[in-house]
């Protein structure tokens, strides 16, 4: 059975849009998989810093950026999951695509699966704005162990003593 060139020309047109949202999330879960290793090295350099910390205010610190750290990397796999799943999704829209114009059949299957597939992304993203937003909670933890409140009190009035430690730590 040969297939004639329209139909193929229709084929690959219905399949542009799936295969560039599998370019954009692939440049995503990039970003999110390079994120994903930052937080685990840092949940291991946590580690090995609390069992040498031998102040308590220091190993309290410490094991609550452990804790943040553990959540952020919770946070971030389902992401990348979420990721992962939107471009299973996408290829099994393009299939069905294929399918239907190669088969002549009715596509029931493509629309529905495109639609899953931007679902995942929303929730993909979602995820990994939690991540963002989580992570400078750490490093104010991080912060917190070279500042010093002024007599005023409060978050505005607290001056950094020995900020160039804190700063070159990733969260």
């Amino acid at each position: 059975m040969e297939v004639p060139v329209t139909k193929i020309v229709g084929i690959l047109a219905a399949s542009i849009a799936p295969v560039i949202v599998i370019s954009g999330v692939g440049l995503l879960l990039l970003s999110m998989t390079n994120r994903y290793s930052r937080v685990i090295d840092r949940a291991r350099e946590l580690t090995r810093d609390l069992d040498a910390a031998g102040e308590e205010a220091r190993r309290n610190i410490l094991l609550q950026e452990l804790l943040i750290t553990y959540r952020r990397a919770r946070i971030l796999r389902l992401a990348i999951i979420l990721s992962s799943v939107s471009i299973l999704f996408v290829v099994v829209a393009v299939l069905s695509l294929f399918a239907a114009q190669v088969l002549g059949a009715v596509d029931y299957v493509s629309l529905p699966s495109f639609g899953l597939c931007l679902i995942a992304l929303l929730g993909s993203l979602y995820f990994f704005i939690r991540d963002v937003s989580i992570s400078l909670h750490a490093l104010e933890l991080e912060i917190s162990l070279y500042t010093k409140s002024t007599p005023g009190g409060g978050a505005g009035n607290s001056t950094v003593t020995s900020g160039s430690a804190a700063a070159s730590r990733p969260a």
